[in-house]
Formats: structure tokens, sequence, C-alpha cells
């Protein structure tokens, strides 16, 4: 039988209508200056963020990724104890997005993945034997929404094209299958530890950070990268990006795409192996001390 996991799927009492369709669905809406709502979503916001909104948008505001992050942003667990997601931090003591404008939205040729989908929801699914991923779709009918009433229809696929969200989804592909094959292999693969979900965000979301740890000694006495390869993934945060997605499915997943250097490999598998040697002694004198108290408790 086949398993899907999906990113994100409707609840009880979500404003997602329970029911997934494909591109081709006609829908009617339209929203525009001067409609009675004009502004409502952006008041109460709940707006995750892929890592290309990420590098949009702070490129737009001339900040570095950690300055974007630390300004705009707040972390939360997509899995519970798992990776995590990064969502625009609202105003001040508020709910409204900090973008928001009486205007409309201040960053709107640069607005994130979600907003240019609304009132479409993307559900990105996956078969637990495949890598990559199905797209389907659902509908968001909220109640002080009024462009729904619009008499204009158009299919999801066309509405897609004309907010600009074909890039987007293209390149978070990457990102999205990450967590979806994360989330698809469940406990086999184990809890991950602290630094590799600390290796996850930076990659994913802080991408300047990621290009100093590309360039530093100990990434490039382990990888043996192509120096025209490396000069045009550093020149280029997006190339830096889908360059970070690949790393992290070799260190995550190991799918081998990226050289080692044989020597350093080698040397790396063998301090791998004598850690593990350790950890297993230390876990044998362990028990033997803890047997040892309890046959003494036992004689007492």
């Amino acid at each position: 039988m086949d398993t899907y996991m999906a990113s994100d799927l409707p609840f009880h009492e979500s404003p997602v209508v329970p029911e997934m369709c494909e591109g081709s669905k006609t829908i009617r809406f339209r929203c525009r200056k001067g409609i009675a709502c004009w502004n409502a979503c952006c008041s109460n916001i709940d707006i995750s963020l892929t890592p290309y909104d990420i590098l949009r948008l702070k490129q737009l505001l001339n900040l570095t990724s950690g300055e974007f992050l630390r300004q705009y942003t707040v972390p939360y667990e997509l899995e519970q104890g798992g990776i995590a997601g990064v969502k625009l931090r609202p105003v001040e003591n508020g709910t409204a997005c900090r973008f928001m404008t009486a205007e409309g939205c201040s960053v709107y040729d640069e607005r994130p993945t979600s907003c240019r989908y609304y009132p479409v929801a993307l559900l990105s699914m996956r078969r637990q034997d495949e890598y990559t991923d199905i797209r389907s779709y659902a509908l968001v009918k909220e109640d002080h929404c009024l462009g729904h009433n619009e008499p204009r229809e158009l299919t999801i696929d066309e509405y897609r094209h004309e907010q600009g969200v074909e890039e987007y989804d293209e390149l978070a592909r990457g990102w999205r299958q990450l967590i979806l094959k994360k989330k698809s292999s469940g406990p086999s693969v184990g809890k991950p530890s602290k630094s590799s979900l600390q290796l996850f965000f930076m990659v994913c979301y802080d991408v300047d950070r990621f290009r100093s740890f590309v360039v530093s000694e100990g990434f490039n006495e382990l990888y043996d990268l192509d120096t025209e390869e490396t000069i045009e993934i550093l020149g280029d945060d997006t190339k830096l990006m889908l360059f970070g997605f690949r790393f992290l499915r070799q260190v995550l997943f190991g799918e081998n795409t990226i050289p080692l250097k044989q020597d350093a490999a080698t040397k790396r598998m063998v301090r791998y192996q004598e850690k593990v040697q350790r950890m297993e002694q230390e876990a044998v004198q362990r028990r033997m001390a803890e047997q040892d108290e309890m046959y003494e408790n036992q004689e007492d």
C-alpha cells in the first residue's frame, strides 16, 4: 500500500477546504485594491517562508541572511523535536504583517510563496518509496475574504502563472523534498542530532553563513569541488542555495553527489569508527558498573 506524506494538510476548523484538486480546476477569485476586505489577510499572519523567499526578501532589503532572520523571522518546528522552519515575525505586540501598508504590500514584487498562492494551498506529497514529490492543491475560504465573490474565473494553473509562483515552486522543490524525505523516513533514521538540526537550519535559511562554511578550511579539506563550480556557486545566492540542498542530501541521506578528497574521507571514517568503538566500550563499562551495583544492593 502506498503511503503519502504531506507538508501541510487541512485540520479541524482550518479554512482550507479538505478537497484536493488538480491545477486544471477552475476557481472564482480576484483580489483588488478597493475591495472591502483589503489588507484583512495581512492583518493576522501565519506565513511560513521557503529558503528562496528568504533570498528574495533579504536581497530586496539589502540585508545579510543572518540580519534578515534576526529582524524579520521566528523559527518553528516542522516536526516535534525535528527540523525547523521559519515564519515571518508580525508587528510588535500584534498579528499584522510588518510589510503591510494602507496601499498594500510594500514588498509585493518579492512577496513570499504563500502570499502568492493565496487563496490556494499547495499540498506537496510523496510516495514512501519514491523521491519525487506529487503536487496537489486545495482552496482556502476564510469568512473575511470577499475575493471569492468577484466575477472572475480562471484555473489554478492560470492563477499560479499570473502570480509568478512557478519559479518560487521550482526553486523550493529541493527543500520540500528534504522535508518530505525526512518525514517519510520516520523513526528508522533516528532522532536527528543537535548538530544536524543546526546544519539544516544554516544551509536552508542562512545562505551567507553557509557561504562562509563552504570556503572554510574544514569543508575544503573534505570536499573536492571543481574550482569553476566553486566560483559559480559562491557568486550566486540561488545557485548556492541549490548546492546546499544537494549537500544536505549527501550529509543526511547518503546521496553522494559531491566528490570527497579520498585521504580526508578515509581519516574521517577512521575517526568515526574510533568514536563508535569508544562509545561502545563506555556503554559496556556502564552496564558492568550497574550490574555490580545491583549485586551489591542484593547482598545488603
